[in-house]
């Protein structure tokens, strides 16, 4: 709904809430007219049953257009709602493994992994360690290079391997020749 000319968080000042002294007027098929007095450019609006919409109040004078304000409006949203179809949320997956899995289970991750990677997802790979397991972070290390070299057809690390704790990290980007559209 328009309250004073308000659409959603984009503010346009019609007819008579236009306060400047002068602006340039766009007809309606948008052709530039000149500059007029607001108040001669919102006489013509009026005349042909139409709004005096000011759609660039930065410039100078600041640019007014003769349209259907209802139907300008209708049209923002449109495009709003299709920019908004095509924009693709990208969320990180999680995978978790431990330092001692076993090839068929890393094998399940990797198949899981790929399959985020495909959907457009990044993928935090993390490796736990419990115990004394910590000691042995060549293992994990491993774990990790393995995956790197699996997923290198479709994924990119982000990053470097980090570690913080009984953890370490590594996120995996899709890389975008190769990720499947949906």
């Amino acid at each position: 709904m328009s309250r004073g000319g308000v659409v959603e968080n984009k503010r346009f000042r019609i007819n008579q809430f236009i306060k400047v002294p002068e602006v340039r007027l766009i007809d309606s098929d948008g052709t530039m007219v000149g500059v007029f007095k607001t108040t001669d450019a919102l006489v013509k609006a009026q005349t042909r049953d139409l709004d005096l919409v000011e759609v660039s109040p930065q410039a100078s004078p600041p640019v007014c257009k003769v349209i259907n304000f209802s139907k300008f409006k209708y049209e923002m949203e449109r495009k709003e709602r299709e920019a908004k179809k095509k924009q693709r949320i990208s969320h990180i997956k999680e995978i978790r493994i431990r330092s001692r899995i076993s090839k068929h289970d890393l094998e399940i991750k990797i198949k899981r992994a790929r399959e985020f990677i495909d959907g457009g997802d990044k993928v935090q790979l993390t490796t736990m360690f419990s115990g004394r397991e910590i000691q042995h972070k060549d293992l994990g290390i491993k774990i990790m290079d393995r995956i790197k070299e699996s997923l290198a057809d479709i994924a990119v690390p982000e990053g470097k391997t980090s570690s913080m704790g009984a953890r370490m990290f590594l996120i995996f980007i899709p890389n975008k020749k190769k990720v499947k559209k949906i």
